[in-house]
């Protein structure tokens, strides 16, 4: 891949993704797999008049070892010096960066009883650091090829083809043209006003069909709201938290969820894959799980805490969007769930209620925003998706049909 165009990419995370602003502490999260790229970032960052860049690595297989070797007491416990970043993190608010590229597969074998218990352990010491900075961080996700990951996509190809094929897959969803702020700002300009729209409705409920079986029907927050593409944090910074993005999403009332749905792509929960699986809700909560592959996998995801059965979000997603129209099975959620309509069991978002700002994060909770130490979204779009919104005065109105939207 021409090193011209990786640096636009570069610059778009950066500027339009992250948005740095002058003075400010950077944090890059990546994995081992490009490092020309990740410095690229970072230059990008200093040019943004970034104060200090720091990096964040990470490798699948050392995950692994750690897990293998390590008791779950040591894996478990917070440090002291872990506190202290924690603290500092509070204290100046880094913007965030995730260059994802790992293998879906990576973390097969690896023992998640004891990974769960361990996760289990340090998250009541972590919570509150993260509570504290709920909405006030700029943060962007966005991905870089790693030779497996580009194996798994196109395992017809030798691994410098992959590569550079999902290279080209990556840079095209995620808008990275001619122009690409100039692609940005248009794109959140559409997901802007199909939210405004779907905020108009008044909608008190969602109901999803499909011919796979899927038939589900989904309470909505009455102070809850619709949102999509760049967001504006508490410091009244405008970011684009993922690239790429195609949804429309809100954070449902926790309790409120009756019915199956079947999933139409795999999740890849922390380095496992999940595949052609359901979920059957009772009361909000998940009762039943179903899965060809992974199923042990998705009853310990949906048992890490009491929230993690209940649904955090719902998020609308057109068949008629870059990632889906590309054909690609990315095993990736980044990719994959802005390829179709999905769900996410786990935490909710607070900023999705009206008037946040005025609130507490307790008073955003207890107006129906699920609470959980996970999010995770898995895909249930299809061409045959049907969804209706049931209004405040009880009008149906049509939101999706085949798989589109209907307005």
């Amino acid at each position: 891949m021409k090193k011209t165009v990786l640096r636009e990419y570069a610059r778009l995370i950066v500027r339009c993704g992250a948005n740095v602003r002058k003075g400010q502490e950077v944090t890059i999260y990546a994995e081992l797999d490009q490092p020309e790229f990740v410095q690229m970032v970072v230059e990008e960052a200093y040019k943004a008049k970034a104060k200090k860049v720091t990096v964040e690595w990470s490798y699948q297989p050392l995950q692994k070892t750690r897990v293998r070797y390590e008791s779950v007491k040591t894996l478990g416990t917070v440090p002291e010096w872990v506190k202290a970043k924690q603290e500092h993190f509070c204290e100046v608010l880094p913007a965030r960066i995730h260059l994802i590229s790992e293998d879906p597969d990576g973390l097969k074998g690896m023992n998640m009883e004891k990974v769960t218990k361990a996760n289990q352990m340090a998250y009541p010491i972590l919570k509150p650091y993260h509570d504290r900075r709920e909405n006030k961080e700029q943060w962007c996700i966005a991905a870089v090829p790693g030779v497996a990951w580009a194996k798994k996509v196109f395992p017809g190809l030798r691994a410098s083809a992959a590569v550079e094929k999902l290279w080209e897959a990556i840079l095209y969803t995620s808008r990275v043209t001619d122009d690409p702020v100039k692609a940005w700002e248009a794109h959140n300009a559409d997901l802007h006003d199909r939210c405004a729209y779907l905020n108009s409705l008044n909608i008190r409920s969602l109901h999803y069909t499909a011919d796979n079986g899927t038939d589900l029907t989904v309470g909505m927050i009455p102070e809850g709201e619709w949102k999509g593409g760049g967001d504006t944090s508490l410091q009244g910074i405008f970011f684009n938290p993922n690239i790429p993005t195609e949804e429309c999403f809100i954070s449902p009332k926790k309790g409120e969820a009756e019915g199956i749905v079947y999933s139409t792509k795999p999740l890849s929960y922390r380095g496992q894959l999940i595949e052609n699986f359901s979920v059957r809700f009772e009361n909000g909560k998940a009762v039943e799980v179903k899965a060809e592959k992974g199923e042990d996998v998705l009853k310990t995801m949906i048992a890490m805490d009491e929230g993690a059965a209940y649904l955090g979000e719902c998020a609308l997603v057109p068949q008629h969007s870059p990632i889906a129209e590309s054909g690609i099975l990315f095993y990736n959620t980044l990719f994959d769930e802005n390829a179709a309509c999905h769900l996410a069991l786990g935490m909710g978002f607070a900023d999705t209620i009206r008037d946040f700002q005025n609130k507490t994060l307790d008073e955003c909770r207890a107006l129906g925003v699920n609470d959980s130490m996970i999010h995770e979204d898995f895909m249930i779009g299809c061409d045959t998706m049907n969804i209706d919104g049931i209004c405040e005065d009880g009008k149906v109105v049509p939101i999706f049909r085949g798989g589109n939207w209907a307005f």
